[in-house]
Order: structure tokens, then sequence, then C-alpha cells
């Protein structure tokens, strides 16, 4: 467990980001996508008790199993629907569970915001007997997508901010396997990538909004970069470079699942 991490903000944020000011409209725009969550039911595999570490308003809780929720933000807990067990107040460098609780853990979207990766990857291990599965953004690919050209510090701060994939193969440990994970053209969850094929919904301030990279720009150049893709949107500008991603069923973008399942002696 870590013992030097920053005060948590009065939300109860623990990471960089406070949910307190940008979480308020995230269920509105982030609704799990079921393809994705699919891709991740299959890698938890028949574990029947499951840890979500991060759990925000519930995205990608499967229904089926017995989950147990972890979130330190209170704006986030208080968006968890009615039918998702409560979550709990604590932190994923610091979980509150004895050695080999779960028969897998999960996390989405979420790594990027610890304050210790190390710490919080170790915790999931530690509490965890099965599969840790991790659904996250290779860094090493986010400048193939097109924002890149519009939003660059965007894509500059998630780049700094997602954790390489090498660092949760080594925090993790065990057998680790990387799949990338198709995002479709019409997906629920509205992460930046999200919009591959759809650009006028990042001209939404909410939109942007629900992601978190777009929180550590001001609103100034927030706003400069939605005026950029405005004008090439109304002048046809994109839709000559990018056009054909409108008609394209899915998008590699950076997008993963990491499970790792430790290795057990003897």
């Amino acid at each position: 467990m870590s013992e030097s991490l920053s005060p948590r903000s009065p939300d109860g944020s623990a990471g960089d980001a406070d949910y307190g000011l940008i979480g308020a409209n995230y269920s509105s725009y982030r609704v799990p996508d079921p393809r994705i969550a699919r891709s991740i039911l299959n890698a938890l595999g028949d574990a029947k008790t499951v840890l979500n570490v991060g759990a925000g308003a519930g995205g990608y809780e499967p229904e089926d199993r017995e989950v147990t929720a972890v979130e330190p933000s209170a704006s986030m807990r208080a968006q968890r629907p009615a039918n998702l067990p409560a979550a709990i107040d604590a932190t994923a460098e610091n979980l509150p569970f004895p050695d080999d609780s779960f028969d897998a853990a999960m996390t989405t979207f979420s790594v990027h915001q610890w304050q210790n990766l190390a710490a919080g990857l170790s915790e999931l291990r530690r509490v965890t007997r099965g599969p840790v599965v991790v659904l996250t953004c290779d860094p090493d690919l986010l400048h193939r997508f097109w924002l890149a050209e519009y939003a660059p510090e965007v894509i500059a701060t998630e780049h700094r901010r997602y954790p390489a994939i090498s660092a949760l193969r080594a925090g993790l440990g065990g057998t680790v396997n990387v799949r990338s994970v198709p995002i479709p053209l019409d997906c629920t969850d509205g992460f930046n990538e999200a919009y591959y094929g759809r650009p006028e919904k990042l001209l939404i301030s909410g939109a942007r909004q629900s992601c978190s990279a777009w929180s550590f720009i001001d609103d100034e150049l927030s706003k400069r970069y939605a005026e950029h893709l405005a004008a090439d949107l109304r002048s046809g500008a994109w839709d000559v470079r990018h056009g054909a991603l409108r008609r394209q069923a899915s998008y590699d973008g950076s997008l993963a699942i990491v499970r790792a399942t430790a290795a057990r002696s003897g």
C-alpha cells in the first residue's frame, strides 16, 4: 500500500481529475456500450465474485455476478443506478479487503487516474485470486486519432496520463495478455475516440467534459479547438480528410483490454 498519496479533493476524487467539478453529466454521455461490455465479460471468464475498482457510475459492471464496487468520488457514487450495489469509498492504492478475496477484479478507464499505479496494481493482484481485467487506452496509439489535428493538447494530456502497456504488464505480473478492442461507429460510451465517425458530437461541451482530458485545458483553448473543428465541418475540410470514417463500422484505436492471471507457485 502507498503511504505518500496526495490529499483527496473535497469530492473525494483521488486522482488528478476532480469529478466533483466535471462529473455532473458524466452518465449522460458515458453510457456503457454493450459490445465493449461483452469483451470485458469474456475476459472475466467464469468468475462469480468480482471487484470493480474506480467503479464510477457503474458502467460495465456485470449484473450476473456478485460485484463489490470501489469508487472514491462522491459525485460518481451518487450517479450509480439503484439496481447496482452502493460503492465503497476507497482508493485503488488502499483496498480494504483481505488477500485473495475475489475471483476476479476489473477496472475501466481508471488506471490513468490513480496517484500510484504500481501500488494500485499490486493491491488489485493482492485481493484477487483469478484474472485482473483492465480496460484502458494504449498511449502509444493515441496519435493516430484525427483529434490530434484539432485538439493536440488534449491528446498530449491523454498520452501523458495513460500508463504505458509495459507498466501495466510489470505491475500486474504473472501471465498478461493484451487485446485491442474495436470501437463501434455508434458507440454509446462517449470517450474521445468513440466519436471517430461522428465528429459533430465533440462540438458539444458536455460531451467534451465527459472525457477528463478536456478538463486539463482552459475553457478558452477548448472553445478554440471546437471552433476549428466546427469550421472544418462547415467547409467540408474534415470530410475530405476523414469522411470515410463516417461509414466505417468500427475503429481500431487505442482502446485495449489488459488481462493478467497470477503466476502460482507449486
